[in-house]
């Protein structure tokens, strides 16, 4: 009789312990996904508003940003640090206000090399770093000692870079489109088939034809930057790496209209802000939190598990993200602005400040003798007003100078302004009521007013009523001909 024993396993026995192994493979690989810092991807349009069905504008449709944010987290209130392009990029770059940034304050500046920049830590902590489009400018990088530009070395594009992408580095990268950047092509809105849609103009401005077929122009662009983010959100989940990227849309400030960009108002720094990372957020969350794109450079930071310099004044926005809560609300948002184009005598700026809160908008402007959108008899910058870009709205606007139907919009946008302006948003949304001399009001705007220059004097404004010291960085744009 054979006593040897049977050593063939039971069939149940090996399923049992396949199935054991495969759990703890599927866990080891979770793990190591939830353990590996995030691969960080930037999308910036250049010059878009609110305008998109996210935010209730059903002009066109945006499916590539819609995709975000139905994974991730949408704010309804985040704002810009200034409406100009370069000093709202740097604010992005290295967590600061662009009058803490001296040259990098203005536009057609350059970056000083002291400011700690989110891009430079990762790249230092095992980040590749890459840029496609627009990053930081427009401006001389170099005067600051960066030989490419602060957003990242430049590739030709997004698949260009991820070609060359080891699977065990994060990277990240800047994608900054041109659009929805004037000058506009007619062409772009025709290929598109949005010819004859029809668009609510803002209240300050005219409800003109030729207005109508500018913002269809602009339409066009901010659908064309959609794409762009359709192509991108593709191209991850393409390599399987859309779980594993933390993915901000945004824009550097409002649209390029008169009373926008280059501004102060809501219109001009209320931009859109979509947020995704996978599973690690409340998917499809809308948060009314006041927040600021100074607070992207510390997120970036959180996220990949890096200590946020103590310089950066911005605070990560990663706990809001993931429990819709902050122990560190905000009560209210800055803006400002300096010296924008080259458009005054003397290459001046306009200074504002401006603080944002639940309810109101009180903005300071620091030298109302000057000419907030340029001067009128001015240049061969933008010619006449020439921090408003040029286009058929503005075009509109100086041919209709004698025309009194034209009148309140031309005051709206080109004229002077006083030191301070004070608004109701509950009661006045579009800003056109200026209440800072009305009595009823008088306790509110001292308290703003006293806000603001608490937040000047702790982040270190250095202008003064006697003292501008932006107007004199050197300036690397296009100097007009004649002032």
């Amino acid at each position: 009789m054979n006593n040897k024993k049977n050593t063939t396993m039971h069939p149940f026995i090996i399923l049992l312990v396949a199935l054991q192994l495969c759990t703890a493979s599927y866990a080891f690989g979770q793990a190591a996904n939830n353990n590996r810092k995030p691969n960080i991807l930037l999308i910036i349009a250049d010059d878009l508003s609110k305008t998109l069905p996210l935010y209730g504008d059903s002009t066109i449709t945006t499916p590539g940003m819609d995709a975000v944010a139905k994974d991730g987290v949408v704010f309804e209130r985040a704002y810009c640090t200034a409406s100009s392009c370069t000093p709202s990029r740097a604010s992005i770059l290295t967590g600061k206000y662009p009058h803490q940034l001296a040259e990098g304050g203005n536009l057609h500046g350059f970056l000083p090399p002291e400011h700690e920049n989110y891009t430079r830590i990762l790249a230092e902590n095992g980040y590749r770093v890459g840029l496609q489009g627009k990053g930081w400018g427009p401006g001389n990088y170099s005067a600051g000692g960066y030989t490419d530009n602060p957003a990242g070395k430049s590739y030709q594009n997004f698949e260009t870079f991820m070609e060359d992408q080891p699977a065990d580095v994060p990277f990240c990268f800047w994608i900054g489109s041109h659009d929805p950047h004037r000058p506009y092509s007619p062409e772009l809105r025709e290929r598109l088939g949005i010819n004859s849609l029809k668009v609510k103009v803002p209240a300050w401005l005219p409800d003109d034809r030729l207005v109508h077929s500018d913002f269809l122009d602009y339409y066009a662009e901010s659908k064309r930057f959609d794409q762009t983010v359709e192509k991108a959100i593709a191209l991850l989940k393409e390599k399987g790496i859309y779980e594993q990227t933390l993915i901000v849309i945004t824009s550097d400030n409002g649209m390029p209209f008169p009373r926008v960009k280059a501004n102060a108002y809501d219109m001009s720094t209320n931009i859109p802000l979509i947020i995704g990372w996978g599973g690690n957020f409340m998917k499809g969350n809308r948060l009314e939190e006041l927040v600021s794109l100074v607070d992207l450079a510390p997120t970036f930071l959180s996220a990949a598990g890096l200590e946020v310099p103590k310089s950066m004044v911005g605070q990560s926005l990663l706990d809001l993200l993931k429990t819709g809560e902050s122990t560190q609300q905000r009560a209210a948002v800055f803006s400002e602005r300096e010296r924008h184009a080259y458009v005054r005598a003397g290459n001046l700026g306009y200074p504002m400040r401006a603080i944002r809160t639940d309810r109101f908008l009180y903005i300071n402007n620091l030298r109302p003798d000057r000419w907030p959108a340029g001067d009128p008899e001015n240049t061969e910058s933008n010619r006449f007003f020439g921090d408003i870009d040029d286009g058929p709205t503005k075009q509109l606007l100086l041919k209709n100078e004698n025309d009194p139907t034209y009148e309140k919009f031309r005051l709206w946008s080109l004229d002077k302004r006083p030191a301070e302006e004070l608004y109701d948003l509950e009661k006045d949304p579009d800003q056109l009521k200026n209440l800072a001399k009305d009595p009823s009001y008088d306790k509110i705007r001292r308290e703003l007013a006293e806000r603001l220059m608490e937040w000047r004097k702790s982040t270190k404004d250095t202008v003064t009523e006697t003292s501008e010291p932006f107007d004199n960085y050197p300036f690397y744009g296009e100097i007009p001909n004649r002032l």
